[in-house]
């Protein structure tokens, strides 16, 4: 992780010498402030390639007025700090340094060098807190970054990265497609933060796991007193994502009523909040996920055709993971590594037979639950390797279920939730959490009559 600056550099430009004596010496108090005092504008300005963090300014300076000055230094510096020195109270002219960007304004008098004092400090904090919001930037930034975040040296996968490649210049709509637990949520954090809207908000919403009664309000807001229970206004999600992404996971579930206020959405990029009048002009990248075949929704009519023609820009499908062959094992590796170092446990490696098993396993739930199956094998085997005894991998393989058959993915996530329904004394809630899914998933299929409770 990269420091944080150990002091900050703060330059004082004042004509009167001996209070730029006495407010050097103030300053210098700090032991963080590594302080210089210049008489003139001119000789602060041929010394801003030094940088400084914090320039305090006598608004009269015999060579060039204050307004002049900021303007002149804003040109080469434009976030650096700006505290303004006035022998008079003007509050038109305040008012117009501060439309310029000044942090303060402050009139000499008897205790003009303790607020000097106290305002630089203040000043000095927000510009470490700057600092610390880059760094964190940056760290985000490398965390995404294609080559590490996602695992993956297959062939099918070289091909998914080559595509999120195609996708970060641009803001083309984006559709992630694959089976639950490939990673759709990954490939939309990668594009995010590869991307020119990186510094910008990432807003993921999970369409499935809002009740039918609060998409609206959690997607567009609402203001104070528009319902029982708004007892204050409330941004959306798609405010929070102003100038950078929203991801929408599951848009499948969507319900055809908020389908079609989702479609003037992207149609105006303007929204108005539940219960207010006035519109609210967008800007978001739009990155969706599902792992329905939306074509055949539309046909069935769970999904409108106009949307999906507007949403359907570039589309990735992501590989189920018994499909990408020795990435298998190289993720495994991974998450075992992973669990050893968040839970200071001795590393422990895969034997043979442990990767065996692995390459042969279906993997109904993909990456998510090779996951789970590493991280469990690591808390229940007492060897030194992860061994094949040790992996759980009764829930999937108990199953009547083949994959060569033509069964489909929703039969076979509705066959596992049946088997825990039953193991749970049909508990919902439990199951829902055994299973790391949302209970509003389980519960539209025991009202659609596809599970017995």
């Amino acid at each position: 992780m990269n420091t944080l600056p150990k002091s900050i550099k703060l330059f004082c430009v004042e004509d009167d010498l001996v209070f730029a004596k006495f407010l050097k010496y103030k300053l210098s108090l700090n032991p963080d402030f590594e302080v210089k005092v210049f008489n003139t504008a001119k000789e602060l300005l041929s010394s801003l390639s030094q940088a400084p963090d914090i320039i305090t300014i006598d608004i009269n300076l015999p060579d060039i007025q204050g307004d002049e000055l900021i303007g002149l230094i804003r040109e080469q510096l434009p976030s650096v700090t700006l505290l303004v020195i006035s022998g008079q109270e003007n509050m038109q002219v305040a008012a117009s340094l501060f439309r310029l960007g000044v942090y303060d304004y402050i009139i000499k008098d008897e205790n003009t060098l303790d607020r000097i004092w106290n305002v630089a400090n203040n000043a000095a904090a927000q510009v470490h807190l700057k600092e610390e919001v880059t760094v964190l930037r940056e760290e985000v930034n490398q965390k995404y970054n294609l080559t590490t975040f996602i695992k993956g040296e297959s062939m099918e996968m070289q091909k998914v990265f080559s595509k999120i490649e195609k996708t970060i210049s641009s803001d083309i709509n984006v559709t992630v497609t694959g089976e639950t637990g490939t990673g759709k949520d990954l490939v939309a954090k990668a594009i995010h933060f590869n991307s020119k809207r990186s510094k910008k908000p990432y807003v993921a919403v999970n369409v499935a796991a809002i009740p039918k009664e609060l998409v609206e309000s959690e997607l567009f807001g609402h203001e104070k007193g528009s319902f029982t229970g708004a007892h204050q206004q409330r941004i959306g999600k798609f405010e929070e994502a102003k100038d950078g992404t929203l991801f929408l996971d599951e848009i499948g579930e969507m319900d055809l009523t908020i389908q079609a206020k989702l479609l003037r959405v992207l149609q105006e990029m303007e929204i108005n909040r539940v219960g207010g009048n006035k519109d609210i002009p967008l800007n978001f990248r739009l990155i969706i996920a599902t792992h329905k075949n939306l074509q055949q929704e539309v046909k069935e009519g769970r999904f409108r055709e106009d949307l999906y023609y507007r949403l359907m820009g570039f589309s990735i499908e992501l590989p189920p993971l018994r499909d990408r062959g020795k990435d298998v094992i190289s993720l495994a590796k991974y998450f075992a590594k992973e669990f050893a170092q968040k839970n200071k446990l001795p590393p422990k490696e895969l034997n043979n037979c442990s990767k065996s098993t692995l390459l042969k396993h279906p993997f109904p739930g993909n990456v998510r639950e090779l996951k789970a199956i590493i991280e469990t094998s690591f808390i229940l085997g007492e060897d030194e390797k992860i061994m094949a005894k040790d992996m759980q991998l009764d829930i999937s393989t108990s199953l009547d279920i083949n994959y060569n058959n033509a069964n489909t993915l929703e039969e076979y996530t509705i066959a596992i939730i049946q088997k825990k329904l039953t193991e749970n004394n049909n508990n919902v809630v439990r199951t829902a959490k055994n299973l790391d899914m949302g209970k509003s998933t389980i519960y539209r299929f025991i009202k659609e009559g596809k599970l017995k409770n």
